[in-house]
């Protein structure tokens, strides 16, 4: 770690130089909103259709202050993180809570590395005509084929007892009538010491071990990598253990072993990557843990709500509209008829931050820095910044857009040789290590979700017989 981050120090310079311009331009615009310690359940809050506005949870994990237009993991600013860790540091401070000594960040590291070796679950997924699939399916199948290879979770005598459990009719509560809260789940394990000694010592349960988090976190970087390799009629290739989680990715991708600048910049996204609140993907995988499933079918559902066109993928509609305007002399007319026609600009405006998003902040400057070593990227990012002065000075000021992580993630994505089908896929290979240290937080205190729908249909319908109806 400290070896590549003294042969990148002019691209820390660039991160701690918009870090600071980060902290000067949003001074003053309030602190950190927080509930001052343990949460006194029920809450109230005024909840909007796909549940805006709930709480469903508590956390520890991370946190998005949109106004200040902050990220923070486990307490450390992202600008921080990206300037001085490493996506490796960056998992274990989310799975654990506190960043790791040097002793325990090699161990975890040696862990991750391990899991890389996933030729059973590519023998299976190369059964699929994967060339054809859409990338997202594709990593999905792979993540449900490395529950078969690294755990024993659907062999008989692995399955919980019925008799484990507190409780399985959830439903048996009166759900319909107004809640009041509860002290503990309803749906839980009764063993919480054995829980808590199954934590480290590689066994895969799969409810509470950490096993499944390390060859998720590793597996899917490399079940991508092939994915991308095969879409491009090549063989997969084996991971390399002596290189960092960027940079065997890279490696895997491309077939050649990146140059300090390209690891650092792929780990440097992957740190931007890793969480980012209660977003549809994390609550998909956080519901389908709270059922007591297992960690590989909640990453699964993770990957599957990523694949929307809602959550993931803007990025490489930003690139297709860049490329869509061609040319610098193009901007300003492009943005004039796409304001005309009420089009929607990719890459801009988030539903949570009303400031600068930090991540883009991070990917401007290093997507410039590319700029000056490829001139397609060069040309693009011209274009870009263009543009971005044309969108931030019509609704910047009153309506609070500016460039979200998207706008500039897909032409670096480019300049690493990512092509533009995989951007979303990388988005997730970053994601599964929030996913998984928020279900992990979770299942400590698990309660299964069980939200409500205000029913608004029709009652006393008669029933008629088929051959009565018209």
């Amino acid at each position: 770690m400290d070896q590549l981050h003294k042969k990148t120090q002019h691209i820390t310079k660039l991160i701690l130089k918009a870090s600071k311009a980060a902290r000067e331009e949003t001074r003053g615009d309030g602190g950190y909103a927080s509930s001052g310690g343990a949460v006194k359940w029920p809450v109230e809050c005024t909840v909007g259709p796909g549940l805006e506005g709930a709480i469903a949870c508590e956390s520890k994990v991370g946190y998005v202050n949109g106004v200040k237009g902050a990220l923070i993991y486990r307490g450390y600013d992202v600008f921080d993180l990206c300037a001085y860790s490493t996506f490796e540091e960056v998992s274990y401070l989310l799975l654990y809570g506190k960043l790791p000594t040097p002793s325990q960040f090699e161990i975890f590291k040696k862990k991750l590395a391990q899991h890389r070796n996933v030729s059973d679950t590519l023998r299976l997924l190369m059964s699929f005509p994967v060339e054809n699939m859409n990338p997202m399916a594709a990593l999905r199948m792979g993540a449900h084929f490395l529950r078969r290879e690294f755990s024993t979770i659907d062999q008989d005598d692995h399955k919980p007892d019925s008799g484990d459990f507190i409780g399985s009719d959830e439903d048996s509560i009166a759900m319909e009538t107004v809640p009041k809260g509860s002290k503990r789940a309803i749906y839980e394990f009764k063993r919480k010491k054995q829980r808590e000694r199954e934590r480290d010592d590689g066994t895969y349960n799969p409810a509470t071990g950490y096993g499944p988090c390390y060859s998720l976190i590793a597996g899917t970087s490399c079940l991508a990598a092939a994915i991308k390799r095969v879409r491009e009629g090549h063989l997969p290739i084996e991971p390399r253990m002596d290189l960092s989680h960027a940079a065997n990715l890279l490696y895997m991708m491309t077939g050649k072993e990146p140059s300090p600048e390209e690891e650092r910049i792929m780990d440097v996204a992957l740190i931007l990557h890793a969480d980012h609140g209660m977003n549809a993907s994390t609550f998909a995988s956080m519901v389908v843990a709270s059922t007591l499933s297992d960690m590989y079918f909640s990453v699964g559902a993770g990957i599957a709500a990523l694949n929307g066109p809602l959550h993931g993928g803007a990025n490489e509609q930003v690139v297709k509209m860049l490329e869509e305007i061609g040319k610098k002399e193009r901007v300003k007319a492009w943005f004039d008829e796409a304001m005309k026609e009420k089009k929607k600009i990719m890459g801009f405006g988030h539903r949570v931050y009303k400031a600068y998003d930090p991540r883009a902040r991070i990917l401007l400057p290093l997507a410039e820095f590319f700029g000056g070593k490829n001139d397609e990227i060069a040309h693009m990012f011209e274009i870009a910044t263009l543009l971005e002065k044309q969108v931030v000075g019509k609704l910047g000021k009153e309506k609070k857009i500016f460039p979200n992580v998207d706008f500039y993630s897909g032409m670096l994505y480019q300049s690493l040789g990512i092509p533009a089908e995989m951007f979303t896929s990388i988005f997730a290979v970053s994601r599964v290590s929030g996913w998984t240290a928020r279900v992990m937080e979770y299942l400590e205190n698990n309660r299964i979700f069980r939200p409500r729908a205000i029913y608004t249909g029709t009652f006393d319908e008669k029933y008629k017989p088929l051959r009565n109806r018209k």
